[in-house]
């Protein structure tokens, strides 16, 4: 989690100046494609919906004119298929500030007993926010991915079997698991 798209140096979220709150995702093109990670972002949001602020917008920030195309491309593609204004911005990037710490993997860090298994797995609080598992579980934990994915993956988390009961518990709650667009869970 942090800041992106604006001007100001050094923003932080109670001096965010002209930036948008952001997720920054590194990722090898060898195991996903940039189109697919287009696929799911269009997928994980509503693109017709405006935001009423510039910190809450909806952009895909481009990093080079292939990333621009292909941003393009697959916004005109949804544009498309909803027959509705659709209001992301394609941004070219410029900085990202990561956000403070209490900001970092929100929902693993407001479930003590979760995170205890993760203090104990990162003492180090840039590794915690750096994990893919803790990226992984605070998702879930945030109502995204599917039940079957969470069943496949869970063991990979480095969790206890406790600590992988209570994930599954709360995974498994009325209305939990259905971030996306099209309501797959």
């Amino acid at each position: 989690m942090g800041y992106a798209g604006g001007t100001k140096r050094n923003p932080t979220y109670h001096s965010l100046g002209d930036y948008a709150e952001t997720v920054q995702i590194e990722f090898d093109p060898s195991g996903i494609s940039f189109r697919e990670l287009l696929g799911i972002f269009w997928e994980s949001h509503d693109p017709a919906s405006r935001s009423w602020s510039r910190q809450y917008m909806s952009a895909i920030f481009f990093h080079n004119e292939e990333q621009k195309r292909l941003a393009m491309e697959t916004m005109d593609r949804e544009t498309s298929i909803m027959k509705q204004q659709v209001f992301t911005g394609i941004v070219p990037f410029t900085e990202f500030y990561i956000a403070e710490d209490y900001h970092q993997k929100y929902a693993l860090q407001h479930n003590p007993d979760l995170m205890k298994e993760f203090n104990i797995m990162y003492p180090s609080f840039q590794r915690f926010v750096a994990s893919t598992a803790a990226a992984r579980v605070n998702g879930y934990l945030a109502g995204c991915g599917t039940l079957k994915d969470l069943r496949v993956e869970i063991d990979s988390y480095g969790l206890s079997s406790s600590a992988a009961d209570l994930l599954l518990g709360i995974a498994k709650g009325p209305g939990r698991l259905q971030c996306s667009r099209s309501g797959r869970s």
